[in-house]
């Protein structure tokens, strides 16, 4: 995968989206802003950063409930996120659908405070930018993706942060998975031969599709026919070989209770 989006050209494609959503020109939304044309364009483009004070005016113009400005919130708060990790923040917050599939870990948006922190090493800045990352899955508007997650059954059994953190983290999971905006299924150890690591494909409001695909080196972000084909492939075959949701929610209890459960 070899097509990279800094955290300001996916701002500026969201601007794009949101401009073309409201069937407005950029000549026309500039004039609605008081700014110039070419500084609409070269925000579009990634080539100039957008300042709060232009998100708050384009939200308002374009009538996105507080999207854009909340979009630039995630990159502010980039530095708590791996360098290779940044380009996914505001794709995921814009998405209405993501489909997620982890290895050996509970996924980030499924983690409790203590087991982020476990795996952070502590690290409070981080673990609070992961929090507030989850706020997706419950904000009012826009209305929250709907998340379908596959987890390997290897990470129900991985402890991370001992038996107290990992019995509270799968009673987490319990509860997230009866909410209606997240299906959460565990795939029998092993059934995923030929999958190289965790990766996530989000799904924008116009239709287009987003790929963030780990390895041992870290993460990239791709949205090639050819990468996006590869890896919801690889989904598609996954989730094949998963429990139902219910037969998973069953596996999850017996495990927090067997293994977990102090």
């Amino acid at each position: 995968m070899n097509q990279y989006y800094s955290p300001q050209a996916i701002w500026g494609r969201e601007l794009r989206h949101y401009r073309k959503a409201a069937a407005l020109t950029q000549a026309q939304l500039a004039e609605k802003i008081y700014c110039s044309e070419s500084l609409i364009s070269s925000i579009e483009t990634g080539q100039a950063p957008a300042t709060p004070e232009f998100a708050e005016a384009a939200d308002e113009a374009l009538t996105t409930g507080g999207a854009l400005l909340r979009i630039l919130d995630w990159r502010k708060g980039a530095p708590a996120y791996p360098a290779w990790f940044v380009d996914w923040i505001p794709v995921e917050d814009t998405a209405v659908r993501l489909r997620v599939f982890e290895i050996d870990l509970i996924h980030g948006l499924l983690q409790t405070p203590d087991y982020a922190r476990a795996l952070l090493g502590g690290d409070e800045a981080a673990v609070e930018a992961r929090m507030l990352r989850q706020s997706i899955l419950t904000r009012e508007a826009p209305p929250p993706p709907a998340l379908y997650c596959v987890l390997d059954e290897s990470a129900l059994r991985r402890n991370v942060g001992g038996a107290e953190v990992m019995y509270e983290q799968l009673q987490h999971l319990l509860t997230l998975s009866e909410r209606e905006n997240i299906s959460i299924q565990i795939v029998p150890s092993g059934a995923h031969r030929g999958v190289r690591g965790p990766f996530a494909v989000a799904t924008s409001e116009d239709g287009n599709e987003t790929v963030h695909a780990e390895s041992a080196l870290g993460g990239a972000v791709s949205t090639r026919q050819e990468d996006l084909a590869t890896v919801v492939s690889s989904w598609e075959s996954i989730r094949t070989e998963a429990l139902p949701v219910d037969m998973s929610r069953d596996l999850i209890r017996r495990i927090a209770e067997e293994l977990w459960r102090t």
